[in-house]
C-alpha cells in the first residue's frame, strides 16, 4: 500500500505540511474540470450569443409572416364569401320584388277580370272559368331546405307538409335551390298570365260567335242591327294603340269588352223581335197562308197561325215591346197589339181576357192575356199574327230563329 503523499512547507523557523489524501486529489481534480468547463461555457455563451438571439429573433420574424400570412389569406377568403353573400342578397332581393310586382299585376289583373267575368257570365251561357292559381310549391322536390318564399309571392299552399332547414347542407346549395324555386314561381307566374290572357281570348272568341249566330239568324229573317245598317263594312282584331306600353291581358281585356258590348247588343236586338213561342207546349192547328175558311169553307188567306190551346191558358209577349191597342176587335175578338220597334209588331186574338193595357211596356215573356174564343172562332185556340211594316208576314220563319238561338239567349 503506497504511502500517502506529503507536502512540507517551511517559512523561517516554522514547518507545516500537509498529507494529501487521495480524495482531496480527486476533489481537486473535479473542481479544476468544473472551472474550465465552465470557463469554456461562458466563453462559448459570449461568442456564439449574437448568433443565437439573431437566429432566435429571425425563427419568430417567420413565425410572425407566416402568421400574418394566413390571417390575410382568411380575410381575403372571409371577404369574398362576405362580397358573394352580399351580391347573392340582393339578387334574391331584386328577384323577390320582381315577384311580388308581378303578383301586384296579376292582383290587380284578377279585380279588372272579375267584373268582366261577371258580365260576361250574364251572357255567355256554361261554366265560366279564368285560373288564378299557382300550383303549390311546398310539395316539389326544390323546396327541400328552403323555406323562405312569402305566401303572398307564392300564394297559399294546402301542403300539410313542414319544410324544415338542413343546417348540414352547403349554404351555395341553399341558394342554389332557392334561385330554382324564384325561376320556378317566376315560370308559374308566367304560364298565369298566359293563361289568363288564352282564357280571356276564348271567352272573346265565344262572344262574338254567339253574336254572329244571333245576328246571322236574324238576319235571315230581315232583320239587322241599326249599328250593322249606318256602317259600311270594317273590322278586324282588336290591337291597342297607346303612346304607353300595352301589355296582351290589356288588349284581350278590351276586346273581351268589345265582344260582349257586340253580343248584349245582339240580344237586345233579338229581344226586341218576336221570335219566341206565344202559347209554349201547344200545337199548331192552323199555319199561316191561304186555307180553307173554317166557317165558310172558302178558300181564304189566313194572315197568322193558330194554336190549340185551352181556355184560359196564358197567352205570353213574345217579345219586348209597346202594347198599342188592348181592346175587343171584330173578328179579332179580344186582341192585343204590341209594337216592337224596327217596323215589327204582333198581334194576340180571341182570348178570353186582356191583362194588359195601351201604353204599357212589356217584356219578353210577360202574361199578356188568356186563350179563348172571342170574335170570328169555332173554338179556344190564339190567333198570332207576326206583322212587319203593317204587312203580316208568316211567324212560324221568326219561331224557327227563336229556336235556332234559343240557347245564345
Amino acid at each position: 500500500m503506497k504511502e500517502p503523499h506529503t507536502i512540507i512547507i517551511a517559512r523561517g523557523d516554522t514547518i507545516r505540511h500537509f498529507t494529501l489524501k487521495p480524495w482531496m486529489g480527486i476533489a481537486a481534480g473535479t473542481f479544476v474540470i468544473g472551472l474550465a468547463t465552465c470557463y469554456l461555457l461562458a466563453t462559448s455563451y459570449l461568442v456564439f450569443r449574437d448568433d443565437l438571439l439573431h437566429g432566435s429573433v429571425a425563427r419568430q420574424a417567420r413565425l410572425q409572416q407566416a402568421y400574418e400570412d394566413r390571417i390575410a389569406s382568411l380575410r381575403t377568403q372571409l371577404d369574398r364569401v362576405t362580397s358573394r353573400q352580399m351580391l347573392d342578397q340582393k339578387l334574391m332581393e331584386g328577384k323577390i320584388s320582381e315577384l311580388v310586382e308581378r303578383q301586384k299585376t296579376l292582383s290587380d289583373q284578377s279585380n279588372r277580370l272579375a267584373p268582366v267575368l261577371e258580365r260576361a257570365g250574364k251572357n255567355l251561357p256554361g261554366e265560366l272559368r279564368v285560373d288564378n292559381n299557382l300550383p303549390s310549391l311546398a310539395d316539389s322536390e326544390e323546396s327541400e331546405g328552403f323555406y323562405g318564399i312569402d305566401p303572398i309571392i307564392t300564394g297559399p299552399t294546402t301542403s300539410s307538409r313542414k319544410i324544415v332547414p338542413t343546417p348540414s347542407k352547403p349554404a351555395k346549395l341553399g341558394i342554389d335551390k332557392a334561385e330554382l324555386l324564384f325561376d320556378r314561381v317566376d315560370r308559374s307566374l308566367g304560364m298565369l298570365e298566359t293563361d289568363q290572357v288564352k282564357q280571356v281570348q276564348a271567352l272573346s272568341n265565344k262572344a262574338y260567335e254567339s253574336a254572329d249566330r244571333i245576328n246571322g239568324a236574324l238576319a235571315n229573317a230581315g232583320v239587322k242591327s241599326p249599328i250593322s245598317q249606318e256602317q259600311t263594312g270594317t273590322g278586324g282584331p282588336l290591337i291597342l294603340a297607346s303612346a304607353t306600353p300595352t301589355t296582351d291581358f290589356d288588349t284581350s281585356i278590351a276586346d273581351l269588352d268589345a265582344a260582349l258590348l257586340q253580343l248584349e247588343q245582339a240580344k237586345t236586338l233579338a229581344n226586341s223581335v218576336p221570335i219566341a213561342n206565344p202559347a209554349p207546349g201547344m200545337p199548331v192547328s192552323s199555319p199561316f197562308g191561304t186555307r180553307r175558311d173554317p166557317l165558310l169553307g172558302l178558300l181564304a188567306f189566313h194572315s197568322g197561325m193558330d194554336f190549340r190551346a185551352m181556355s184560359g191558358s196564358s197567352v205570353l209577349a213574345t217579345a219586348k215591346g209597346t202594347v198599342t191597342a188592348a181592346d175587343y176587335n171584330g173578328g179579332y175578338g179580344n186582341m192585343v197589339d204590341i209594337d216592337h220597334g224596327n217596323g215589327l209588331s204582333t198581334r194576340y186574338g180571341h182570348m178570353s181576357q186582356i191583362l194588359v193595357a195601351v201604353g204599357q211596356q212589356v217584356n219578353i215573356g210577360d202574361v199578356i192575356g188568356k186563350a179563348g174564343s172571342t170574335g170570328r172562332s169555332t173554338g179556344p185556340h190564339l190567333h198570332y199574327e207576326v206583322r212587319k211594316g203593317g204587312s203580316a208576314v208568316n211567324p212560324a220563319s221568326y219561331l224557327s230563329i227563336g229556336r235556332q238561338i234559343a240557347a245564345e239567349l
